[in-house]
């Protein structure tokens, strides 16, 4: 940079001279060298540490500024976990029922998937996603890119180049992105003026099915949980989500850019996930045709599958998961109360007697609070449906008895109001079998 400078110098003083003013070929020399100094100084300055490189990062430049960029290029024959890439042609048009009011469905091509890495939780103006991770479907295979800002003046330049590229796709697929990742970006496209041609997409948040099925089967609905208990993924010296922020101040204070090569393989990796996650939900609406895993086998993920496809507008493969739950060697309490509620608001009563009835066959001292609401279902449907208020009475102490028999359930205040709807219900209904001359 130094030589740079005293050449820069000696130019001014020859192109500063009377002789140089007079002589027009010497001045266009003056300014053609002068432009070619200042260009090796902004190359010079735009030049990434070989770090960089190591990563598969490189410079990104817009005519609003410029960041960093990594793409990936995964070919539709890698299999993340239990999937190939490929399937996601096979099934994607099925993901239309997340939005039925469409008359196209879903084409692979058409699906971005985004996942952030922020500098904090929240979505307020205060957090800024330093890296936003896409993953898209090419012709050359599913490409992951990755952009990342080495400091604030960068991310209107990366907000320049997403806003343009996410306007080519119709639908966006997230893992909680409803509620976080995509109102914090558009919070971020605001303060940067680019709310005039904002991005509306058509969303697939796939939290909220993996809550409506997974819910009670796994520990956590965590991104991370699902991959490895349901897809088949497991993750090798990964670096929680959690400590993303933390690992880009570290990087800030440093500019050290390995700081990051954690945060990058574990934003890759979340992005694969999503696309293995459609995947799996694509096989599901489809009615598992053409599937390569086996369905769900846990009779209450099989009920609980079944109502969230029913709730999509699928109905042929609910009803072989429900009678799969029936007939499995160990129902599960819970799977047979969604059943019967399911059975009471379709008034098939007969079906939802049996059920509650064989819930509390099953109910044990571990399934206390079934049992309480098997038994509190059918005294309400002996005293409404058929007026037998003596069986009403009989399954209405039955559950006082469960109740009494779970003393830590009255330290809720939820429980202890249903313990005292459950009293006024018993007095009600001694009244009416004593008026009745049935007590």
């Amino acid at each position: 940079m130094s030589g740079l400078r005293d050449r820069m110098n000696r130019l001014r003083g020859s192109g500063g001279s009377e002789q140089a003013v007079e002589n027009a070929d010497v001045a266009a020399r003056v300014m053609d060298e002068q432009a070619a100094i200042v260009q090796e100084i902004e190359e010079d300055i735009e030049q990434l540490s070989p770090k960089w490189k190591e990563l598969g990062v490189g410079l990104q430049t817009n005519e609003t500024g410029q960041f960093l960029l990594r793409k990936i290029v995964y070919p539709l024959h890698h299999r993340h976990g239990t999937h190939t890439l490929a399937e996601l042609e096979l099934v994607a048009d099925k993901l239309g029922a997340f939005h039925p009011g469409q008359t196209q469905g879903a084409m692979a091509n058409r699906i971005m998937f985004l996942d952030l890495e922020t500098t904090g939780l929240g979505v307020g103006a205060g957090n800024v996603p330093f890296m936003v991770g896409l993953a898209y479907q090419a012709d050359e295979g599913i490409i992951v890119e990755q952009a990342v800002i080495r400091h604030p003046a960068e991310e209107r330049a990366m907000l320049a180049y997403l806003s343009e590229k996410l306007s080519d796709y119709t639908y966006l697929a997230t893992y909680n992105g409803k509620t976080f990742d995509w109102p914090v970006m558009q919070n971020r496209f605001i303060l940067n003026g680019f709310n005039r041609k904002m991005w509306q997409p058509l969303h697939l948040d796939f939290l909220h099915p993996a809550r409506s099925i997974w819910r009670n089967t796994l520990i956590s609905c965590k991104l991370s949980h699902v991959e490895e208990e349901r897809l088949g993924i497991t993750r090798h010296d990964d670096v929680p989500g959690s400590l993303a922020p933390q690992l880009y101040f570290e990087f800030l204070a440093t500019g050290e850019p390995m700081t990051l090569e954690g945060v990058f393989r574990h934003n890759e990796t979340d992005m694969l996930s999503l696309v293995s996650l459609a995947i799996r939900f694509g096989h599901l609406l489809g009615d598992m045709e053409g599937a390569t895993f086996e369905s769900p086998d846990l009779p209450e993920e099989m009920v609980r599958t079944g109502l969230w496809l029913e709730k999509m507008g699928r109905y042929k493969l609910p009803d072989v998961l429900f009678e799969g739950a029936l007939r499995s060697d160990s129902p599960a309490p819970a799977a047979l109360l969604m059943l019967a509620a399911r059975d009471k608001k379709a008034g098939n009563w007969v079906r939802a007697v049996v059920l509650w009835q064989k819930v509390i066959i099953l109910s044990s001292q571990a399934y206390g609070s079934f049992a309480i609401e098997a038994c509190t279902e059918l005294a309400m449907y002996y005293e409404h449906k058929l007026k037998d208020f003596k069986t009403a009475l009989q399954y209405a102490r039955e559950a006082l008895e469960h109740m009494r028999s779970h003393p830590l359930q009255r330290r809720d205040a939820k429980k202890s109001a249903e313990l005292e709807a459950l009293r006024k219900r018993i007095t009600r209904l001694t009244g009416k079998a004593e008026r009745h001359g049935l007590l």
